[in-house]
């Protein structure tokens, strides 16, 4: 969309009026190549690879914690770790340099344990189902460079 902005008034305003200028915005540069008869992949396609990759090892790493929580579910003063994910992808944390932190549970317990069962398997099959959905996306996307690679004429 075109968008209209004042320029410096000209040396001869006349009757006083500023001058306008269009500004059209250029088209952004073609991120594909095409290169004889295939094209190759965009820069967008390989970013959202990483991005997945990046989302498996985040949530690799989350499902040890959530493990971990319900198997000490029983344990006296065992303290519920878990990390925010959605915060981890939105800012680029790996699993090395995400911030876990402890799970402030809804009621108390008489042993000081703060696993709520309920909770951590809800949060365990979301994981697991989002686990699955990022592996699914990074074998299309390797799959889709294995392709390319086989229909290379050379």
């Amino acid at each position: 969309m075109a968008r209209v902005r004042d320029r410096e008034p000209a040396t001869n305003p006349v009757d006083g009026y500023k001058n306008f200028a269009l500004v059209v915005p250029e088209p952004p540069p073609s991120t594909n190549v095409t290169t004889g008869h295939f094209q190759l992949p965009s820069a967008r396609a390989a970013e959202e690879g990483s991005l997945n990759e990046r989302a498996l090892g985040l949530r690799a790493y989350r499902q040890e914690l959530l493990a971990s929580n319900i198997a000490n579910a029983d344990t006296p003063d065992y303290k519920a770790v878990d990390f925010d994910i959605q915060e981890a992808l939105r800012t680029g944390k790996t699993a090395k340099t995400v911030e876990v932190k402890y799970v402030i549970p809804s009621q108390g317990s008489v042993d000081g344990n703060t696993v709520e069962m309920d909770v951590e398997r809800v949060k365990f099959a979301e994981n697991a189902l989002m686990y699955e959905y990022h592996v699914d996306r990074v074998r299309g996307h390797y799959k889709d460079m294995e392709d390319l690679l086989k229909n290379t004429p050379y």
